[in-house]
């Protein structure tokens, strides 16, 4: 019998702590409910990890990675227990099926547990297994769409493991677009008219990667990653100036670095980041019935890489902003602003799960 995710789609108690683990960084999140808004930026943390700790997605050392959690807990003086965390999209299968409208829930987890079976290419004692019904479908009055998710029950483990390593209890299992979606969401609500009818882009740079997800009146129409990641400039400033990857990371972010690096470095950084991000819409419009862009946002620790936002906007000729999940928040006294500003466009996973504690 399948168990299902603690929980991929359920409500979760507050207060409650969004995670995000990545190969370079533990980044914690707490929102709570502001005064003058719906939320409030409470606390958030990034300590990094121990490299190999996690690895392409797969945690390889569980003890660095929640030593690196505490330590990012306590940073940041959180006392929430309970924690939201997510998978990596490659860790997780995802199929929408259309299951007969009008069924008790306890019918639907027999279905969709038959159902999943077709779609899953290892036993279903071997998965953790959750679904959510979405709504009627769209020419079949009489059926329901249902969004089924399964991942091994190891790398869920793996995730819980970390948790309760530094004391939490994880309520929440979701996957990292989600996560990601969700904090789009929240930004495209203060665009005008909600973002309704407006392409928007979100380039999320990681350590080795860059994702890509286009989204049009909060559905996700395009997803596509690339071969591209802030590990490359820190790779060249740990060669050229002899820097630990931890000094690197830094120093990347500050500027504090040498007059010939910006020419020697940062240029060549820039223009492939920027040529492979207009690769990549040239094939989203090439492979969809689109053929514009209203919004680019950049997110992930490198977008914050001096002179890659004006590069981007010159080279797609689309308005180009760095992505803040914190957008219409308010903001704690103990919060830093100018650190907020580096360190926001890294923390969208995070954020997305610490909304969780407002679902409905």
């Amino acid at each position: 019998m399948a168990v299902s995710f603690p929980s991929l789609f359920r409500r979760a108690a507050p207060p409650l702590v969004g995670i995000d683990l990545s190969a370079s960084s533990v980044k914690v999140v707490e929102l709570t409910k502001g005064q003058r808004t719906p939320m409030r930026l409470e606390r958030y943390a990034i300590e990094s990890i121990e490299r190999g700790a996690i690895v392409d997605g797969n945690i390889e050392k569980a003890e660095p990675v929640a030593d690196a959690l505490l330590r990012a807990l306590r940073k940041c003086n959180s006392r929430a227990k309970e924690a939201a965390l997510a998978l990596p999209s490659g860790a997780v299968i995802t199929k929408k099926i259309m299951l007969p409208a009008g069924m008790r829930e306890e019918d639907y987890e027999v279905q969709v547990e038959t159902e999943a079976s077709q779609y899953i290419p290892f036993s279903i004692d071997e998965v953790n297994l959750d679904f959510q019904l979405l709504g009627p479908a769209a020419n079949s009055p009489d059926e329901i769409d249902v969004l089924l998710a399964a991942s091994r029950k190891e790398k869920v483990d793996d995730r819980v493991a970390v948790a309760e390593m530094a004391g939490l209890r994880p309520v929440v299992m979701d996957v990292e677009p989600y996560a990601l979606r969700a904090a789009v969401d929240h930004v495209t609500e203060f665009l005008p008219n909600n973002g309704q009818g407006q392409i928007i882009a979100v380039f999320s740079i990681g350590q080795s990667t860059t994702s890509l997800t286009v989204v049009l009146n909060r559905q996700t129409i395009f997803e596509r990653e690339q071969a591209f990641g802030g590990q490359q400039l820190t790779q060249d400033l740990v060669r050229l100036y002899g820097l630990t990857p931890e000094e690197a990371e830094i120093k990347k972010r500050t500027g504090d670095l040498p007059e010939n690096y910006q020419r020697d470095l940062l240029q060549p950084f820039i223009e492939q980041g920027t040529t492979d991000i207009s690769r990549a819409l040239q094939f989203f419009f090439t492979s969809t019935p689109y053929t514009r862009v209203d919004q680019i946002y950049l997110a992930g620790g490198s977008s914050v890489v001096s002179g890659l936002v004006d590069a981007v906007a010159e080279r797609t000729q689309v308005p180009t902003e760095i992505l803040s999940p914190f957008q219409g928040m308010e903001v704690a006294e103990s919060i830093r602003e100018r650190q907020l500003r580096a360190d926001a466009p890294s923390l969208l996973i995070a954020t997305g799960l610490a909304m969780r504690r407002f679902d409905e």
